[in-house]
């Protein structure tokens, strides 16, 4: 019986050692930070005053509390910043990729249809610009052409109308014929060599004076019938002269209207051609209007893609820089909540009068 009370009191004293032991390791845990510091100056303060052990646990317990939904509430705050960091990550890479689309969208379109119909537009302009210099170059050359021709016709009718004269004075000259002296046949030789210098040699009248002269040269001109037949002559050239007159008149009238149709084609032509332009021109400052607005708002895009990219830079540093915080106050707090769990052990102890800070 009193071996086993005396193995009773060493159990008892072995245990007391141990729970000595164990308070003194926690007491030194706690010393090793600032917040078990103050918790130990609160569980000495209270020894000291003499206070009831509850309240001190109570009052352990509360913090305890405070600190587990202080915990709680920085986990929900972060999983729903985390929650706003990935759908505005979300939503800004999706811009980035609109904003790419588009600008790669729209300079495809500038590449491949713009800028080559504005070539194309402007291409015709110029041709047309070409055809319209030709068509004036045209007109010019036909109005010279024309003064051209018609001074050479009014030239030719001069020439054939002081033939015609001459042919008259000629007339005249044999009618005045009855017993022709040398002198008198000279003169009329020399009428028709005057009528011969006003007839171009290419003119077709060339060879019927040529023929006059020829029979005037040898023949009587006291024979009456000589003289009749050098007179039917002279009325038969002289009718061929207002003849060919007759001619030239009517094809220099003719000329006239063929040439004044053909200024008139060619102004029509020039008006169509402008006309041509004026659309042209329309379509070129349309397209240029087009190209000026697709450009900018290409050049819009392309700035929203460097201000997106630049927004979810600074997103992903700044949810960095709040997973850091989180975590560190999220360890600070787990470490809180040990040392206060140690403290409230410690107060549970059988005694803790003698914790000394």
């Amino acid at each position: 019986m009193k071996s086993i009370i005396l193995i009773a009191l060493i159990a008892v004293a072995f245990t007391a050692r141990v729970q000595e032991r164990n308070m003194a390791k926690v007491q030194a845990d706690l010393a090793k930070s600032n917040y078990g510091k103050a918790l130990l100056h609160l569980v000495e303060l209270h020894s000291m005053a003499g206070g009831p052990v509850q309240e001190l646990i109570d009052a352990i317990e509360e913090l305890i509390n405070d600190l587990e939904e202080e915990l709680e509430e920085l986990e929900f705050n972060f999983q729903v910043r985390t929650n706003e960091h990935n759908a505005l990550v979300v939503s800004l890479e999706q811009d980035i990729q609109d904003a790419v689309i588009d600008v790669n969208n729209t300079q495809d379109t500038l590449d491949n249809l713009l800028y080559p119909r504005r070539g194309q537009i402007q291409d015709k302009i110029d041709s047309v610009i070409g055809y319209q210099e030709d068509n004036r170059k045209n007109y010019d050359e036909a109005i010279l052409v024309r003064g051209q021709e018609h001074d050479a016709f009014e030239a030719q009718v001069a020439e054939l109308n002081d033939a015609t004269a001459s042919v008259d004075d000629a007339l005249a000259l044999l009618a005045s014929l009855t017993n022709p002296s040398l002198l008198q046949i000279r003169r009329f030789q020399n009428t028709l060599k005057n009528i011969e210098s006003k007839i171009r040699s290419r003119s077709r009248m060339a060879p019927m004076i040529k023929a006059l002269i020829s029979l005037a040269s040898n023949q009587n001109f006291s024979n009456q019938d000589v003289l009749k037949n050098i007179v039917d002559a002279l009325n038969e050239f002289r009718n061929a002269v207002v003849d060919q007159i007759n001619d030239l008149t009517a094809q220099e009238a003719q000329d006239v209207i063929d040439h004044e149709a053909y200024l008139e084609q060619l102004d029509d032509e020039y008006h169509e051609f402008q006309r041509q332009i004026d659309r042209a021109t329309v379509d070129l400052t349309a397209t240029n209007e087009k190209i000026d607005s697709m450009v900018e708002f290409r050049d819009q895009r392309a700035a929203d893609q460097k201000q997106y990219t630049a927004e979810l830079e600074l997103e992903n540093n700044t949810y960095a820089e709040e997973t850091d915080i989180y975590t560190n106050t999220k360890n600070e707090f787990t470490r809180e909540l040990g040392v206060s769990e140690q403290a409230l052990a410690l107060v549970k102890s059988v005694d803790f009068s003698n914790v000394k800070v």
